[in-house]
């Protein structure tokens, strides 16, 4: 999956240039730098399906690294590209003005290596499985445009994957709700049915572990006999998942919004990030193992008369 992986390195300052380029030309990926936003800009027009991560400098000259960042978010061909920005400026306001532009990362200056690594190969695995995602949505034939009601039980990652990809053929645009939906199954699974906390999921993810921790946790005892339930709902004007883990619960109200206490997390955004651009509303209830997620519009096909 990062084999090989094109990264665009956006940078004024050469010596870092330099050093980032050697460590990622290093792991295996192949790297263009570009010295300014415009030219980075010019670059991606040109080439626009060959990249599949911005590492972008804040401050550049030119077309600074926000002006970028906006430009490569609201083009529709670039739009999926994960953006890792780097900046010598930690205030909150300006981490949240990034995040809330659809950065998929903050790092500071001077870089750890072993920090943007692990960011970077993050990134690319969610890069994949958007891919993946939108590749499902553009084979299916979209048989749930009929369905009215239905509710459907799973208890493992790879059945909330295969189960968000089938759901979000219920939509008008199921590309923009399929990823939305697998990070609130995901989330009922790791968070809520396994109780992995956040903390431990960030060091997990650190030492490369996640997905074994929740192979085991899926065969403990304790875990094994739980599911999640998705109520889905179709109304003349707007399709309802509700979806609901046999957990303990979280405090959903700090991930509702971009923090930027979390920013330098590799992990915990996701939330937020189907709150802002999957759904059109998007309601915790209780101690937090039920969320109903709301998508307006329905498609010509439900046969409902208003």
């Amino acid at each position: 999956m990062n084999q090989s992986a094109r990264i665009l390195l956006v940078e004024d300052e050469e010596i870092i240039a330099i050093i980032v380029q050697d460590l990622l030309v290093a792991e295996g990926f192949l790297v263009t730098v570009c010295a300014n936003g415009f030219t980075a800009w010019e670059t991606l027009q040109h080439d626009q399906v060959g990249y599949d991560l911005v590492l972008l400098d804040r401050g550049l000259p030119r077309m600074d690294g926000m002006e970028l960042l906006r430009l490569i978010k609201g083009d529709r061909a670039l739009a999926s590209i994960p953006v890792i920005m780097q900046t010598a400026r930690s205030d909150k306001q300006s981490i949240q003005d990034g995040l809330s532009q659809g950065a998929y990362y903050y790092l500071t200056k001077p870089i750890q290596p072993e920090i943007l690594l692990a960011v970077i190969h993050a990134a690319l695995q969610q890069r994949h499985e958007l891919r993946e995602m939108l590749e499902s949505v553009n084979r299916a034939e979209r048989p749930l445009a009929f369905l009215h009601s239905a509710v459907f039980r799973f208890c493992d990652l790879e059945d909330a994957k295969m189960l968000s990809h089938f759901l979000a053929q219920s939509c008008p645009e199921p590309e923009r709700v399929i990823q939305g939906l697998q990070e609130l199954m995901i989330n009922a699974v790791e968070h809520g049915n396994l109780g992995i906390s956040y903390a431990e999921k960030g060091e997990l993810m650190m030492a490369g572990v996640w997905l074994d921790e929740v192979q085991k946790r899926l065969k403990l005892p304790e875990f094994s006999r739980r599911y999640v339930s998705v109520h889905f709902q179709r109304l003349p004007d707007k399709v309802i998942f509700t979806v609901q883990d046999q957990g303990a619960g979280f405090d959903w109200q700090d991930f509702l919004d971009f923090s930027p206490e979390r920013v330098f997390d590799l992990h915990g955004r996701g939330i937020a990030m189907a709150r802002l651009m999957s759904f059109d509303r998007l309601e915790y209830q209780g101690n937090g193992n039920t969320v109903s997620a709301v998508v307006n519009g329905v498609s010509s096909l439900c046969g409902f008369d208003n």
